[in-house]
């Protein structure tokens, strides 16, 4: 009932005070542009601070292992890969991220956020190993760290089965320039 009476009183304003009503109208609909138009600046102005903080590794180490999985997809984003999902989780049978490259390959990634000082062994790859091709349907599968890989069998068994090892000197770089590996585009 109340906005019955509102829409009377408006209705009634505005056939006794055309000129006002119009003015009022159009201060309005200035100030609802201007708010937007501040929103949206905001807006690409954050975009832009975090994409300058993402090109720094560092940033990566506090990370949770979700907030690192979320780090690499705006770096996927940000190198021209699309369709780009965050699947991790538990249940993901190893596909944190998965999206398509920019040459059209379907792209599964195995994202690990480690401290330093741990680095990522034999076990990690040769799990996902079992799952990128055969469960996840992907062509260009890599796993991606913060840190450093463990040398020797697990390395070795990537080669083997072609899946890519990015560690922290090849994230770092890809991370600064936007501009994904050879080993990623080389292929």
């Amino acid at each position: 009932m109340s906005a019955l009476i509102a829409v009377v009183l408006v209705v009634d304003f505005v056939q006794r005070h055309p000129y006002w009503s119009a003015f009022l109208a159009v201060v309005v609909v200035a100030a609802a542009g201007a708010l937007l138009s501040i929103g949206v600046k905001r807006r690409a102005r954050q975009r832009a601070e975090q994409a300058e903080r993402d090109r720094a590794i560092a940033v990566t180490d506090p990370m949770t292992g979700p907030e690192f999985e979320q780090w690499f997809a705006r770096l996927l984003g940000a190198s021209g890969f699309r369709d780009i999902r965050v699947r991790g989780g538990s249940g993901d049978r190893g596909a944190d991220v998965t999206a398509i490259a920019p040459d059209g390959r379907r792209v599964v990634v195995q994202c690990k956020r480690q401290s330093t000082k741990n680095r990522v062994g034999s076990a990690a790859i040769q799990r996902f190993a079992g799952t990128c091709r055969e469960v996840h349907g992907g062509e260009l599968c890599m796993i991606v760290t913060n840190g450093f890989f463990t040398a020797g069998d697990g390395v070795q068994l990537a080669r083997q089965l072609n899946i890519v090892l990015v560690d922290r000197q090849v994230l770092e770089q890809w991370a600064w320039t936007r501009t994904p590996p050879r080993s990623i585009v080389g292929r």
